[in-house]
């Protein structure tokens, strides 16, 4: 089996912002498996918050043996953006070889259109509230927060977009202190999620506070492994392949987390629809889908996914699974 990852970047459609840094554009990895009749690709985007870099990841995969597939990979890779390509390449290989779509492969139904969040890039009030009107026929709008001054940027949006649902992603960028203060204002504004809000090392602070809006684990919950360490802090699981290592740990993740009680929620990296397409299955009737990537380029992959009032459709054959 040959193993090839190329690094690439996609122009992002206007400048995104977190409360980490901004970007310009998405820079990712493409790995390919051939074995010489039939080839897969995967994608996937290292992220400095878990100490990944394009070359550290790239140095991961082709660190691999000679030998190995679906089932070896996890004993071989670390849960990470690394296992995340490599795995989904293998299941676009195996697609190919069988003719079957991923989700027969693995048991799962066939995928329908999901309403995505469409992220607005974190600024100031008066230019989140044009980002709000601009896309306030959207049903589902996600705000980057988690700064000291947040509670003028979200009266803004709401002016912007009044009829549209409310998440907000702060990035760890909230104290408890912080928080506490907030959430009457959340409840008021109509948020209907709250990602992340507190330090993944300091997360023990959500315990005993009174659920006004639901809570959503990102960077505090990865894969299977995490789930214990959730328990008292968080209602709701943020799935993201390039945490989880790949679709094999994913669909395990979204069965033992809606097993324990939690609701699921499908992000993603800023990638392109060859990121998106695996997670598609993971979002099926899922309390949250975040998968805009693409809606936030500039350019994507020649087959990208179909966004329209229905949400993102399951990808065609012709560009993965």
């Amino acid at each position: 089996m040959k193993l090839t990852v190329t690094p690439e970047s996609f122009k992002l459609a206007q400048v995104f912002t977190i409360s980490r840094g901004s970007r310009t554009e998405a820079k990712v990895l493409t790995v390919r498996v051939q074995d010489g009749a039939h080839q897969g690709w995967g994608e996937c985007v290292p992220y400095a918050r878990y100490g990944e870099t394009l070359e550290s990841v790239t140095d991961e995969i082709m660190g691999l043996p000679e030998q190995f597939d679906r089932d070896t990979l996890a004993g071989l890779l670390p849960a990470g953006a690394a296992r995340n390509a490599v795995d989904c390449a293998l299941w676009d290989l195996q697609a190919k070889q069988t003719g079957k779509r991923v989700w027969e492969l693995a048991g799962l139904p066939a995928p329908k259109p999901e309403v995505t969040a469409y992220t607005l890039s974190l600024d100031t009030p008066e230019k989140m509230q044009a980002q709000a009107a601009e896309h306030a026929f959207r049903p589902l709008l996600k705000i980057k927060l988690g700064t000291p001054d947040d509670m003028p940027r979200l009266e803004a949006v709401r002016a912007g977009a009044p009829k549209s649902t409310i998440i907000i992603d702060a990035n760890e960028g909230w104290s408890r202190e912080v928080y506490l203060e907030l959430v009457p204002h959340l409840q008021r504004l109509g948020v209907a999620l709250v990602e992340q809000p507190l330090p993944a090392a300091d997360d023990e602070g959500l315990i005993g506070i009174e659920r006004r809006v639901p809570v959503c684990a990102d960077e505090s919950a990865h894969d299977c492994a995490s789930l214990p360490k959730l328990k008292g802090k968080y209602d709701v699981v943020n799935i993201k392949l390039d945490k989880t290592g790949g679709l094999t740990e994913a669909i395990k993740l979204r069965e033992a987390a809606l097993a324990e009680g939690y609701k699921v929620m499908v992000g993603c990296m800023v990638g392109t629809s060859l990121a998106m397409a695996p997670a598609t299955l993971i979002a099926q009737g899922a309390m949250v889908t975040d998968l805009d990537g693409p809606l936030l380029l500039a350019e994507d992959r020649d087959t990208p996914l179909d966004f329209d009032a229905a949400g993102v459709h399951p990808p065609l054959a012709s560009l993965w699974g």
